[in-house]
C-alpha cells in the first residue's frame, strides 16, 4: 500500500498553477515511497520555512513557458527572506541607493554579485570596476530613469519570470533544527519528478527541453540523476563568489535578457 501525502500539502498544490498540480503530487508521492515518515514529520514541524503557505510559490510559472530552470540549494534561513522562489530575498526591497547598490543587495552577497554581472552584461561597467565610485553614476541614473530601469527584486523576479524562468530550489523547506543537506536529499525524488514532468511536456509537444541553470554545489548534487543528462545545461561557480561576476557563460546567458531594463 502506498505512503500516505499527508493532506496538508496536497491542499498546498492547489496554489500553484493547475498545470503543475498533478505532477507536485507525484512528487509529494514519490518523497512519501521513499521514506513515510518524512513528510507527516514535516507538516507537524511548525517552524520549516517558507511560511504563509508559500511551499509551492515557484510554480506559479505554467510549465508551458518554462524555458529555464535556475536550480537554488535551499530557502533562505530566514522568514521574511525565505519566499518559495530560489534566490529571491523578499527581505529586499530597492536594487539601488545614493551609494550604488541598495544596502539590502550589498548584504545579499549572491544578489550583489548577480547584478553586477548584469551591468558587466549590459555594457554599464568594466569587469574591474564593479565596485565603489564606479556605480554611483549608475545607480543615480538608475533612480532617475524609473520608466526605462528596474527599481525594486520584484521587478527583477517580475523580469525573469517574463524570460520563462522556473525559480526552484533543490530542496523546498529550511528548518534550523535539520542538517540542510537532510532535507535536499529527503527532496530529491520531487525535484526528479519535477524534471520528468518538464521532459514528458516538451516531448508531447515536439518542444526543445527547458536549460537548467546550476551554480556551484547544485551541479555536482544533480548530477546522480539520469533525467538531468536529458537537458541542455549552463553551469557556472555559485554567485556568491567574486569570480561569478567575470564569467563569460553566465553574461553570455543572461546579457541578452536585459534584465535591468523594465520591459513590457
Amino acid at each position: 500500500m502506498p505512503a500516505t501525502v499527508p493532506s496538508a500539502l496536497l491542499d498546498l498544490c492547489g496554489s500553484a498553477d493547475p498545470s503543475w498540480q498533478a505532477i507536485l503530487k507525484t512528487g509529494l508521492q514519490a518523497i512519501a515511497d521513499k521514506d513515510p515518515a518524512y513528510l507527516p514529520a514535516l507538516v507537524e514541524d511548525a517552524t520549516y520555512l517558507p511560511t504563509e503557505g508559500r511551499l509551492f510559490a515557484a510554480f506559479l510559472q505554467p510549465i508551458d513557458k518554462v524555458r529555464y530552470v535556475l536550480v537554488g540549494e535551499g530557502p533562505y534561513p530566514r522568514a521574511a527572506s525565505a519566499t518559495g522562489v530560489c534566490f529571491m530575498d523578499g527581505a529586499v526591497g530597492s536594487l539601488w541607493s545614493d551609494k550604488g547598490l541598495s544596502k539590502q543587495v550589498n548584504r545579499a552577497t549572491s544578489l550583489r554579485n548577480f547584478m553586477k554581472m548584469l551591468l558587466v552584461a549590459d555594457g554599464q561597467v568594466s569587469v574591474d570596476k564593479t565596485s565603489g565610485d564606479a556605480l554611483l553614476d549608475i545607480a543615480a541614473k538608475a533612480q532617475v530613469d524609473t520608466a526605462g530601469t528596474i527599481q525594486t527584486l520584484s521587478d527583477l523576479q517580475d523580469n525573469l519570470t517574463a524570460q520563462g524562468f522556473l525559480l526552484l530550489n533543490a530542496s523546498l523547506v529550511f528548518r534550523t533544527h535539520v542538517a540542510p543537506v537532510k532535507d535536499a536529499k529527503a527532496w530529491k525524488p520531487f525535484f526528479e519528478t519535477v524534471l520528468k514532468g518538464l521532459a514528458e511536456h516538451a516531448d508531447a509537444g515536439k518542444k526543445t527541453l527547458p536549460t537548467l541553470v546550476l551554480w556551484g554545489k547544485i551541479a555536482e548534487q544533480l548530477d546522480g540523476l539520469p533525467v538531468v543528462e536529458r537537458f541542455p545545461r549552463a553551469v557556472a561557480e555559485h554567485p556568491y563568489n567574486l569570480t561569478f561576476i567575470a564569467h563569460s557563460g553566465m553574461q553570455k546567458l543572461f546579457g541578452d535578457m536585459h534584465l535591468l531594463k523594465k520591459q513590457a
